[in-house]
C-alpha cells in the first residue's frame, strides 16, 4: 500500500489538463458551458459526471475530494465552506423535530452553542453526556436518536473517548457513529477502522497547509444501513449505502449552500501534500514543551495525551499511535498570571485556530468560550486559569525558550 504522502501526490485527474500542470488549476468561475441541450439536462439531473454551477461542484474542488477519498478510503467525500458548516449540514441532514443526538459535553464552543442553541430552535435535542462513560451514552440513546456526536480529542480538555466500544453501543442502537477528527488528521486516524460512520473534519487547520483558508469536509464512509434512519429510510431502501451522500449532495449541501470556494480547495490540497512533515514535525514540538511545562514550578498542571500521566495515554496510543493530536493545555496559578504571561510572550502568536505553521497560544475562557457564563464554563472544564497551545513547526529550542521567558515573574 502506498504511504499518505505518495497516494495524495499520486491521485490522478478527473481529466487531463490542456498545459499537463502539475498542479489542479483553479477553476475560479461560476458556471460551465455545455455542447448541447440533451448534454445540460442530463447534467442537472446528475445522469453525467459534468459540473453545471460552482456551488453544486466544481473541478478544483473535486480533485481535492478525490484526494481525501484516496487517503481515507471513504467512497464519498463532500468539501464545505467550513469546519463548522459540515457539522451543521450533517446534523441538520439527519435530524428533525422530536429527534434528538446524542452528543459529548465536552466540544468546541461554537459546536456546543450550535447544538445547545441554535438546533434546538427547530425542535432537536441535545443530550450531552460524558462520552467516556459508555454506560451514561447508551441511557441517552431512544428510538429518536439520530446520532451518536462527538470528537476523537476534544478541544480544548484533550479527553478521548473508546471509539470502538462506542461503535458496538451505536451499531446495536442502529444510530450512526459521527466523529469530529480535527485534532487528529488522517495521517494518524483510520476512521473506518474504529467504526466511524460519518468523519467530520475542520479542514482550516492541519489540512490547510498552515492556516491559508477555511473549509471543512464530509466524509462518508458508505457504512452505515440508513434504512434504520427516520430521515432516510426511504432513500436507504433506495440507494443503500449512498443514501447520505444522495440527500446530502442533492438538497442538504445544495440549499445551504456552503460551498469551499475553488481558491481554497486549491491551497488545501496543496496543504495536503506536506501535511505529514509538518503534523509530525508539530507533534514532536507537542512532546517536548509538554516535557519542559511539566517541570517548570510556575506551571501547576499540564495536560496532553501523550505524556504518560494523561489518564487518556493508553487510549491514545491506541486510537492515534504516539501522536494524540498536537495542542496541549496548562495551568497558571491566576487569570491574571496567565495575561501576564501571553503579553511577555515574543515568538508564539497570540491568535485563535490550531496547526498553524506558527505556534499560537489563547486563553480560552476569556475568548473561544467568553460568551458562556462562569457556570457553564465551570461545567465544560474550562477554568480562568486554563493556557491552550497549538506548537507549530518552528525550532523547539526557540519555543521553550520563549515559554522560559514568559513564565518569568
Amino acid at each position: 500500500m502506498k504511504d499518505f504522502t505518495t497516494q495524495i501526490l499520486s491521485t490522478p485527474y478527473v481529466k487531463a489538463d490542456a498545459h499537463r500542470a502539475l498542479s489542479e488549476p483553479i477553476y475560479s468561475n461560476a458556471a460551465f458551458d455545455f455542447e448541447t441541450a440533451e448534454q445540460m439536462e442530463l447534467a442537472f439531473q446528475g445522469k453525467i459526471g459534468e459540473h453545471s454551477y460552482s456551488r453544486v461542484s466544481n473541478p478544483t474542488v473535486e480533485h481535492f475530494e478525490m484526494r481525501i477519498r484516496a487517503i481515507t478510503g471513504a467512497p464519498n467525500v463532500t468539501a464545505v465552506g467550513s469546519g463548522m458548516a459540515a457539522i451543521a449540514d450533517t446534523l441538520l441532514l439527519l435530524s428533525y423535530a422530536g429527534s434528538n443526538i446524542v452528543a459529548s459535553r465536552h466540544l468546541f464552543g461554537n459546536t456546543f452553542s450550535f447544538l445547545e442553541t441554535t438546533i434546538k430552535a427547530f425542535g432537536v435535542e441535545t443530550r450531552f453526556c460524558d462520552t467516556t462513560n459508555l454506560q451514561e451514552v447508551e441511557a441517552k440513546i431512544d428510538d429518536n436518536t439520530v446520532a451518536i456526536f462527538l470528537e476523537t480529542v476534544t478541544n480544548p480538555q484533550l479527553e478521548i473517548a473508546d471509539l470502538s466500544a462506542l461503535s458496538v453501543i451505536a451499531r446495536k442502537h442502529k444510530t450512526p457513529l459521527i466523529v469530529d477528527s480535527t485534532l487528529t488528521p488522517p495521517t494518524v486516524f483510520r476512521a473506518r477502522q474504529f467504526g466511524v460512520d460519518i468523519e467530520l473534519i475542520s479542514s482550516t487547520k492541519c489540512i490547510s497547509g498552515g492556516a491559508t483558508s477555511i473549509g471543512g469536509l464530509i466524509v462518508d464512509y458508505g457504512a452505515f444501513n440508513w434504512t434504520h434512519s427516520p430521515k432516510l429510510s426511504a432513500l436507504g431502501r433506495k440507494f443503500g449505502p449512498m443514501a447520505f451522500q444522495y440527500k446530502l449532495r442533492r438538497e442538504v449541501f445544495r440549499n445551504m449552500g456552503a460551498c469551499m470556494s475553488p481558491f481554497s480547495a486549491y491551497l488545501q490540497s496543496l496543504g495536503l501534500e506536506t501535511l505529514h512533515l509538518r503534523f509530525e514535525r508539530a507533534v514532536s514540538n507537542c512532546h517536548r514543551i509538554s516535557a519542559f511545562l511539566d517541570t517548570h514550578p510556575a506551571v501547576k498542571a499540564v495536560s496532553y495525551p501523550g505524556m504518560k500521566s494523561s489518564p487518556f495515554h493508553e487510549l491514545g496510543l491506541r486510537q492515534f499511535g504516539d501522536a494524540p493530536g498536537a495542542i496541549l493545555t496548562f495551568e497558571l496559578a491566576s487569570r491574571e498570571a496567565c495575561f501576564a504571561m501571553l503579553n511577555r510572550l515574543q515568538l508564539i502568536r497570540r491568535a485563535t485556530n490550531i496547526y498553524d505553521n506558527r505556534s499560537l497560544i489563547i486563553h480560552p475562557a476569556s475568548t473561544i468560550f467568553c460568551d458562556f457564563d462562569p457556570e457553564k464554563r465551570a461545567a465544560l472544564h474550562i477554568s480562568d486559569t486554563l493556557l491552550r497551545l497549538s506548537p507549530g513547526i518552528e525550532s523547539p529550542d526557540a519555543l521553550i525558550a520563549d515559554l522560559e521567558q514568559a513564565l518569568e515573574e
